[in-house]
């Protein structure tokens, strides 16, 4: 399962993109893909709000996820 990042979530990870290995367990849900994310960076689980879109569209912590989803992390942007 492959995670497009952005903002500042690309500059925690260190990469446009992160990927679940096939060997670890895999979320379910958006929820449980959050909170893998926040126990492998700590960094994510300071930011103040932190969505996720699945196929191109956002989406709750209830929705479930499937391999071939793509999934995009979007941290919260400022502007200026």
């Amino acid at each position: 399962m492959e995670v497009l990042l952005f903002g500042i979530a690309k500059d925690i990870v260190g990469s446009s993109s992160y990927t679940i290995s096939e060997n670890a367990v895999m979320p379910i849900s958006v929820a449980e893909l959050k909170q893998q994310l926040t126990t492998d960076f700590p960094e994510l689980g300071k930011l103040s709000s932190l969505a996720v879109a699945v196929n191109s569209e956002y989406a709750e912590d209830g929705v479930l996820l499937q391999s071939q989803d793509e999934i995009a992390l979007i941290p919260p942007v400022s502007g200026g």
